[in-house]
């Protein structure tokens, strides 16, 4: 995975997009930036997806434990 955290890479990548839609730029800094776009929305999705990989892991343990995934943030509540 990157060195950029996601909310970086994001920041970056809605530069990229906002700098190619202004227009303005050669062909080959077009290309570029596109390139720079594509491996920033890249490192996007890893992000997500290892998002997604943590929080599918975490609701399966807690299927697994027959636990609600509420249901334990109910009972810490009463326990107050």
């Amino acid at each position: 995975m990157s060195s950029l955290s996601y909310e970086q890479a994001r920041g970056e990548l809605v530069r990229v997009v906002q700098q190619l839609e202004a227009g303005g730029s050669t062909l080959e800094e077009s290309l570029a930036l596109w390139e720079r776009g594509e491996e920033l929305a890249r490192i996007c999705r890893e992000w997500l997806e290892g998002a997604r990989a943590r929080l599918d892991a975490v609701l399966e343990a807690e299927a697994d434990a027959g636990e609600e995934p509420e249901a334990a943030d109910d009972e810490a509540e009463d326990e107050d």
